[in-house]
């Protein structure tokens, strides 16, 4: 496959870096990590000014109608930054209601969720009690479900739209490891809950839309883990000459260049096949976000590592990078998960 952007696609890569470049710094970030893990001040600038929060969202609900390839341009330049934004739940539950929400809820929901005025989350359970309209049960591991004015939740085939401070609703935030993406536990008794029209469809529907966020977000995190290396490898200085032209460094230097460049392949090859309905859909997602994880953690540690001992203090963002790349190696399964899955497709019982 020949994938290139197109001179639109290019447009926004070059609008979307700057931006994140310019608002989601490492003070903001930062602030937003000490505060509840949201940059309030990048996430309304995204809706409001530049209007790309709605990117992905069909123009009939008030998004631009594009599609997983530009959301993964967006994602990718937010995770350059290590952007504390909710954009996983964004991309999932635009995707969930879009492919599975009444006409009644995508109406009320997606127009907000395009201007960046309400915030999602997307949870799944193994079993919930359904009775009376209402859900009993619990969600563990919902990213920013704190701060979400929506959920959508799942459990099997069925999917349910829940509202910020319903009756029942008990919201419990934890101190997670990745702070610029907090985790929450919802706990439901009875709480009036909204059937989705098509459960199943939407719930894939958020797993495909969360599989390349989390694996675009972690190709900008690798891209930007080199490429604030490589500038550092020129700075410091070490027996009279620059780091970065000792043969060991420079080693590390191009190990990481090549999995990012396989990564990067990945990652837009499953945004581009899911965009097209391509067969090969399902296998290229899975791809994706194992090799793309695993290559921001590999280039991540490296950071640290090549930047020596400033590497390994609060006040350097690498930790922030090395954090971000570990928290997104267990979310939306694991590496060993999404390898198992690519196996069994392409072996079938053999594997």
């Amino acid at each position: 496959m020949h994938f290139a952007f197109t001179d639109e696609q290019a447009m926004i890569a070059e609008t979307v870096r700057g931006f994140f470049a310019e608002s989601a710094t490492s003070q903001a970030t930062r602030a937003a990590m000490a505060a509840d893990g949201l940059d309030r001040a990048t996430w309304a600038a995204l809706g409001s000014e530049l209007g790309l929060a709605g990117i992905a969202i069909p123009e009939a609900h008030g998004g631009a109608g594009l599609g997983m390839v530009e959301f993964a341009i967006l994602a990718e330049a937010a995770g350059a930054q290590v952007a504390a934004l909710p954009l996983l739940g964004l991309a999932m539950a635009g995707r969930a209601l879009e492919r599975g929400g009444t006409a009644e809820q995508q109406a009320e929901w997606l127009p907000q969720l395009a201007s960046g005025a309400v915030i999602a989350a997307v949870a799944g359970a193994d079993s919930v009690t359904e009775a009376d309209g209402g859900l009993t049960g619990s969600f563990a591991f919902v990213p920013h479900g704190a701060l979400a004015d929506v959920f959508i939740l799942g459990a099997g085939d069925r999917a349910w739209l829940v509202r910020a401070g319903a009756p029942g609703l008990t919201v419990t935030s934890h101190t997670t490891m990745d702070q610029t993406r907090p985790y929450a536990t919802l706990a439901l008794a009875g709480t009036p809950a909204a059937r989705l029209a098509d459960g199943s469809a939407a719930l894939a529907g958020a797993r495909e839309a969360g599989w390349i966020c989390l694996a675009a977000e972690a190709l900008g995190g690798a891209q930007a883990a080199l490429d604030r290396t490589v500038a550092y490898a020129r700075e410091r200085v070490q027996f009279g000459r620059p780091i970065g032209s000792f043969q060991a460094y420079k080693h590390r230097l191009a190990d990481m260049m090549i999995e990012i460049e396989q990564a990067r392949s990945a990652v837009y090859w499953a945004a581009c096949a899911l965009d097209e309905g391509s067969d090969e859909a399902a296998l290229a997602l899975h791809a994706a976000k194992c090799f793309a994880a695993d290559t921001f953690f590999m280039c991540a540690g490296n950071m640290i590592q090549l930047h020596g001992g400033i590497g390994f203090t609060w006040e350097h963002d690498a930790h922030l990078y090395f954090k971000r790349a570990r928290a997104i190696q267990t979310m939306l399964g694991s590496g060993e998960w999404h390898r198992e899955a690519v196996a069994k497709m392409i072996l079938g019982e053999a594997a």
